[in-house]
């Protein structure tokens, strides 16, 4: 059985950061796309970033891009995501989510939330001063 766990959140000044951590395991298979998305109060589920587990390439939504870096540690079967220059509408509970097949060179064209296999429990960040 596939679990996420995230993990991470907290309340955070506008400018600063966090690290999030979805903890991974129960894959039976290395062929699957891994990655984050977010919620908004009153708003859609939008995807953040997401990374391939065939090949570790890794790809950003807009709201990520240029802040936002996706990692794993494989060895700890843990996925990262660091957050820099945080703002006010990064407020959010932020979701690990997993779909499984092949995305070697680029998971982007799939990371809608209706197209997610599993989902991990949400970790609530809030940018606040």
């Amino acid at each position: 059985e596939v679990q996420l766990q995230a993990s991470g959140g907290g309340l955070v000044q506008p400018g600063g950061s966090l690290r999030l951590s979805c903890a991974v395991s129960g894959f039976t298979s290395d062929d699957y796309a891994i990655g984050w998305f977010r919620q908004a109060p009153g708003k859609e589920r939008e995807g953040v970033s997401c990374l391939s587990s065939t090949d570790g390439s890794t790809d950003y939504l807009n709201v990520a891009k240029g802040r936002f870096t996706i990692s794993r540690d494989n060895a700890k079967k843990t996925l990262y995501l660091q957050m820099n220059s945080l703002k006010p509408e990064d407020t959010a509970v932020y979701y690990c989510a997993a779909k499984l097949g092949d995305y070697s060179e680029s998971c982007y064209s799939i990371w809608y939330y209706y197209a997610m296999s599993y989902w991990g429990k949400g970790t609530l960040v809030t940018v606040s001063s």
